[in-house]
């Protein structure tokens, strides 16, 4: 994991993390539970299962294993794990490490969370393991990120096919998202078109299942290209 997470490249980086999260154990964290007190008659009141999910590091305090989380800059509730113990201290020095098998991380993210999760998020290196690569290790199965899926290209080549505007489509690694759709757009066509084709793309992908599964985040970049 140590050199998984020293390699400079982002993508590159994110692929040899979950490589490594497919044999590899990492941290869970255990914050120890507040006490909550007593009923009238003197046996111990519940805890309140709803105040730990939320992500607050206050009411996180009460947490288990399986469902301390943490948000995401989108808002969504991810599975923090851990390289090692100094990274989990890191991020709360009262929280208690214990070693589990990726993939049972992966499957309590599932389970927990909106399918993601966080390595390290107090670390040098933060590295968020997208819903589709969760899903592929709670399957133990390989994963492929998006912007390397030989199958993709044609899907989402489909699913825009007949827009008015978009004459081609090509994929990359994303910079605010997972995956960038370029969209090669005719030239000359007005504010009003433009946005009326990219809103029609943006529709169509989020239509289509198989880009939904194996697509986390997605951003659109129309580029007018030169007629010829």
């Amino acid at each position: 994991m140590a050199a998984a997470l020293a390699l400079a490249d982002d993508g590159e980086r994110l692929r040899a993390v979950v490589e490594a999260l497919r044999t590899g154990r990492v941290l869970v964290p255990v914050v120890a539970h507040e006490h909550p007190g007593t009923t009238e008659d003197g046996a111990v009141r519940s805890h309140d299962a709803d105040k730990f999910r939320t992500g607050d590091r206050a009411a996180d305090a009460m947490a288990s294993a399986a469902m301390v989380s943490v948000r995401t800059p989108d808002g969504r509730a991810a599975l923090p794990i851990f390289s090692s113990v100094a990274a989990l201290l890191a991020w709360d020095a009262t929280a208690r490490p214990v070693p589990v098998e990726a993939t049972r991380a992966a499957l309590s993210a599932v389970g927990e969370t909106d399918s993601l999760m966080v390595l390290d998020p107090a670390g040098e290196v933060t590295v968020l393991v997208p819903r589709p690569a969760v899903w592929a290790l709670a399957q133990q199965k390989p994963w492929t990120p998006s912007w390397a899926d030989p199958e993709l290209p044609q899907l989402v080549t489909t699913a825009l096919a007949g827009i008015a505007g978009l004459v081609g489509v090509r994929l990359e690694r994303g910079e605010r998202a997972e995956l960038r759709v370029v969209l090669a757009v005719r030239p000359g066509l007005s504010a009003e078109q433009l946005r009326d084709a990219v809103g029609r793309a943006s529709q169509a992908l989020g239509e289509q299942p198989q880009v939904r599964e194996r697509v986390d985040s997605l951003e659109l970049y129309p580029v007018a290209v030169e007629a010829g």
